[in-house]
């Protein structure tokens, strides 16, 4: 991909699932990556795995929730690696009472998962946005097909990823005189360790070929390659777009 070597990205998630596809393809392409993660000790684990095979990586353990620990990250992060060229918002969590239908759902868990998709993704691009506008740059969040159909379930869940799209389209509309593009990934069934293998069960599989045109969830890898082609320059006419990776659920 074009120009992504030498960048400065700030990943959150990074620890796993497509926050760490995400980092991987970042480092492979010639990036430095910043990582965010509030699970210190996998965090660890790939940012020593990854300067272990030659990348510029810089770590920080932090819930994206906390308005101070995102504002010591993003800090931390650019006096690590000098300046920042983009973010990718990727933290996110599906709480195990969002379950049900909305009239279930207690006002901790609604709050507790906005918590984090969503003002965890405003106070990210909050925070790194001064540094962005200082050299024009890019933003990937990650939002869901939720946001854009709904699932028939995860009140909050969806609520928090529908305000992610809608970001977006500030974001992009504030922001892109001052050269920063905003896009945003709404990725389908994808297997990571947030659905806790659920998507491997042979009738699930069987369902995902019935549901999904291409026949099968998607690899975090694939959703971390539109997320690095987005940050990169073979995608600089884009802005503000929100694209749904779901090997073609959303068009039945």
């Amino acid at each position: 991909m074009t120009g992504l070597r030498g960048r400065h990205v700030l990943v959150t998630g990074a620890a796993s699932g497509i926050g760490e596809a995400v980092c991987r393809r970042l480092a492979t392409e010639g990036a430095a990556v910043a990582l965010l993660d509030r699970n210190a000790a996998l965090l660890a684990t790939l940012r020593d795995e990854l300067a272990a095979a030659g990348s510029r990586v810089a770590a920080f353990p932090a819930d994206v929730g906390d308005e101070t620990a995102v504002r010591t990250a993003v800090d931390g992060a650019v006096a690590a690696l000098g300046s920042l060229h983009g973010i990718v918002t990727s933290a996110g969590i599906f709480h195990p009472g969002d379950m049900q239908p909305l009239a279930g759902v207690s006002l901790s868990t609604f709050e507790h998962t906005l918590r984090v998709n969503l003002i965890g993704t405003f106070l990210v691009a909050k925070y790194a946005l001064p540094h962005l506008v200082l050299h024009g740059g890019a933003i990937v969040m990650i939002a869901s097909t939720a946001a854009l159909r709904g699932h028939g379930f995860g009140s909050g869940y969806t609520a928090s990823k529908g305000g992610v799209v809608a970001l977006t389209g500030l974001l992009a509309e504030q922001y892109s005189a001052q050269g920063v593009r905003t896009n945003c990934i709404c990725p389908g069934a994808t297997d990571t360790p947030m659905t806790g293998g659920v998507y491997r069960q042979p009738e699930r599989v069987e369902r995902m070929r019935r549901l999904i045109p291409l026949g099968r969830v998607a690899d975090p890898v694939e959703i971390g390659a539109v997320a690095c082609f987005l940050l990169s320059d073979d995608a600089s006419y884009l802005n503000g777009q929100v694209i749904a990776v779901d090997g073609g659920a959303t068009v039945r």
